[in-house]
């Protein structure tokens, strides 16, 4: 049975190279140790967890697709109206030309007058009245087509942005039970098990507490990608989700909610305040004392824990 763990250690090490690192697996004969493999799981976990931070913002750009494409939808009724106008028009004109000839009531509105000049100001009256009607069918019709073409190329690209979504989506959760495999096979445990805090919660007044507030409750919660509450919370997900217990909205994105907050300095934070990381690829919630709460990756828990888990990006407060 010794034997046979052996085995199965370095299988899954082997498997880490290849599957997620991207790696050729050289011979490595010697096991790495359980502090090098863990380091190996946290680098292919912080990966994840910045396609997971992708999928969110394709999420947001999907959701303004579908609102340009009804915008787009909306628009093109009083656009039609308008064209079925236009072209009844156009067939009045015509169908007046065909049944005089360019004679009859033109003649007789011409016959009634013994003036050139009037004459001929009522020819151009009737010449410029038809080509604005002209000038008007070739515009809707041509604004129309615009329309037209415009919703087709939101609905292409709104398709291609799902298959992107689906497949990004099948390559996070292949990632993941992959990695779930590696830490099961080396440790024995797939995943941390997490549990609620039972702690003092720092009394904060105003929406800024309200957030502190959520952020300590989520705490014992499992990270799930793409997730913000009540069952799992991915890192943006956390703090939009703590957030809008507050009542301010923050879009489920780490880079959307750096640009939603207002530049502050680290010497200012102050708790409710969110702190950056990794290039905002991963955002916590300041919760006084130097420490955060923050959903960190897949197979672990909403922890409190410090605000120098890795070098701070920049910091963001909620307005």
């Amino acid at each position: 049975m010794p034997h046979a763990r052996t085995r199965l250690r370095a299988l899954a090490v082997a498997v880490l190279a290849i599957a997620i690192s991207g790696t050729s697996a050289t011979a490595a004969h010697a096991e790495p140790s359980k502090a090098e493999l863990t380091k190996k799981i946290d680098k292919a976990s912080d990966q994840l967890e910045d396609v997971v931070e992708s999928y969110n913002k394709m999420k947001i750009s999907l959701k303004k697709t579908k609102a340009d494409e009804k915008q787009l939808i909306a628009s093109l009724e009083p656009a039609k109206v308008a064209l079925v106008a236009a072209s009844a028009q156009m067939k009045s004109i015509a169908s007046s030309a065909y049944k005089t000839g360019n004679v009859g009531t033109m003649n007789v509105m011409l016959e009634g007058s013994d003036n050139l000049m009037e004459r001929m100001s009522i020819l151009e009256q009737i010449s410029r009245s038809r080509s604005r009607d002209v000038q008007k069918y070739t515009e809707t019709t041509q604004t129309f087509a615009d329309r037209q073409t415009a919703l087709k190329a939101t609905q292409d690209r709104q398709a291609a942005e799902l298959k992107e979504l689906s497949d990004r989506k099948k390559k996070i959760e292949g990632d993941l039970k992959k990695l779930f495999a590696m830490r099961t096979a080396a440790f024995g445990s797939a995943t941390e098990t997490g549990s609620r805090y039972t702690g003092p919660i720092p009394n904060i007044a105003g929406s800024a507490g309200k957030a502190v507030t959520f952020a300590f409750n989520a705490i014992g919660v499992m990270y799930d990608y793409g997730a913000d509450g009540p069952n799992g919370y991915d890192c943006s997900g956390l703090t939009s989700a703590a957030w809008r217990a507050a009542g301010k909205s923050l879009p489920h994105n780490a880079a959307a909610q750096y640009s939603a907050t207002a530049r502050i300095s680290k010497s200012d934070l102050k708790a409710g305040d969110l702190v950056f990381y990794r290039s905002l690829g991963h955002v916590g919630i300041y919760v006084g004392g130097g420490q955060i709460i923050d959903a960190s990756r897949a197979g672990q828990p909403v922890k409190k824990r410090s605000i120098n888990i890795m070098t701070p990006y920049g910091y963001g407060r909620v307005t």
